[in-house]
């Protein structure tokens, strides 16, 4: 196969591929031997009729399309081969030429843009002191009080800022009761922010079987068009109000905590120090890498792709609703919650999607440049580090993780390493 490529601007380019014509040819064959199998002709099974016969009924608009995109992909192949391209998108397919005789494809292409390095030896980034106070141990341990804590029915029943209601709710516009805008025993903990703003402070005060209309504001923001910005009416009744009650800070609070280790309340508290120094230490490690790594990233000059950063964000919001899926939430409950659209999460994500591809791209061209290599070794040793800490098999493992998945990381984080060691 024959290809032309032109760079353009932005890391964006045209491969025109020119597919030989035996190539071409044997394609169209398997085209109408495909095409054929779904011909049905009076007299014969489907798929059955004689080969000749078939290809009668089939018109030379269908052959062709069949064939073109059974060819495209190994097309495309060939010519990023020949040109020795890195394609980091989804290419586009158009058709220049189309006949029984002759196909020619263009492919528009995103690749890897070039990066110019700027410093990334010798950064001087200054760590800061780490310091856990009292405060700190006390507020620890009243997070663990509030995790022992009891759920208890108030007995005057009347709602205060932190207690769990369980309400039956409906939303009305102009009289109108509107989609997604209703719930019947619906456990809402108040200050916990769920609901749009003003709702949960307007049930402070009411008292259990009370029912109350809440004049609300929708935000401006609010993902539906008909709702954002205009006045509701919800009509609530409280059925229910517990408040949290702490357990007493002593040995036997300890006891609660189950852990062999620790039985006095004077050892929680020697723990919980020790924990947290630990935890800010490994903090301000990642702080500090993270500074170094990001202004190294800036130091480089990169013209990155509109498509490498769409593809990010593809990757990014992807990522986003696995985790509300792991949480019982999917995409439509929390834009309802929330009232922001796919489209305002994806705008809020934008920049750190064009951080995270500024950053690989800058990662690999130090690698590049300073010759760092991957071991088959720490290949072997990375797949067992994720055995143990996820408990999975190390032969499945090795086939849930690709090979060049866990090599690029290892390079990437070879990377980090050489700029960690040089840093002033």
């Amino acid at each position: 196969m024959k290809s032309t490529w032109t760079l353009n601007e932005n890391s964006t380019g045209l491969l025109t591929v020119e597919v030989n014509q035996d190539a071409w040819k044997k394609a169209q064959e398997k085209a109408i031997d495909t095409l054929t199998k779904d011909v049905e002709i009076q007299g014969f099974r489907k798929g059955q009729a004689p080969k000749a016969l078939a290809r009668k009924q089939l018109n030379d608009s269908s052959i062709l399309m069949e064939a073109m995109n059974a060819i495209a992909n190994e097309a495309f192949v060939a010519g990023m081969v020949e040109h020795k391209l890195e394609p980091v998108a989804t290419p586009e397919l158009d058709v220049k030429e189309m006949t029984f005789d002759e196909l020619t494809l263009t492919f528009n292409v995103t690749v890897k843009p070039e990066v110019e390095l700027g410093e990334y030896k010798g950064i001087k980034v200054e760590a800061e002191a780490i310091e856990v106070t009292d405060e700190d141990v006390a507020a620890e341990l009243n997070k663990l009080q509030e995790e022992q804590a009891e759920l208890v029915i108030k007995e005057e029943g009347v709602v205060a800022d932190g207690d769990t209601t369980v309400i039956d709710f409906e939303g009305f516009k102009d009289g109108v009761a509107f989609e997604g805008g209703s719930g019947e025993n619906y456990t809402l903990v108040i200050g916990s922010n769920s609901f749009i703003p003003g709702f949960e402070e307007a049930l402070i005060g009411m008292k259990t079987g009370d029912t109350k209309d809440l004049d609300i504001t929708f935000p401006d923001t609010y993902h539906v068009e008909d709702l954002k910005g205009q006045p509701v009416v919800f009509k609530v009744t409280l059925h229910e109000v517990k408040t949290k009650v702490l357990p007493e800070l002593n040995d036997e609070f300890v006891e609660l905590l189950d852990d062999e280790k620790i039985t006095t309340l004077d050892a929680l508290k020697a723990s919980i120090k020790e924990n947290l120094e630990h935890s800010r230490k490994h903090a301000e490690e990642d702080r500090v890498n993270d500074i170094l790594v990001q202004t190294v990233s800036s130091n480089a000059k990169i013209d990155v792709p509109e498509a490498m950063i769409q593809e990010e964000l593809n990757q990014m919001f992807n990522e986003f609703t696995q985790r509300l899926s792991q949480q019982g939430m999917n995409f439509e409950l929390y834009s309802q919650i929330l009232g922001q659209s796919e489209e305002d999460v994806r705008e809020q994500m934008k920049e750190d999607a064009d951080k995270r591809v500024r950053t690989r791209l800058t990662l690999e061209k130090i690698a590049e440049v300073e010759g760092l290599k991957v071991e088959d070794e720490e290949v072997e040793k990375e797949f067992n580090t994720i055995s143990e800490a996820y408990g999975i098999e190390l032969d499945q493992v090795k086939n849930l993780v690709s090979i060049d998945a866990v090599n690029y990381d290892i390079l990437l984080r070879k990377a980090i390493e050489l700029i960690q060691e040089t840093r002033a």
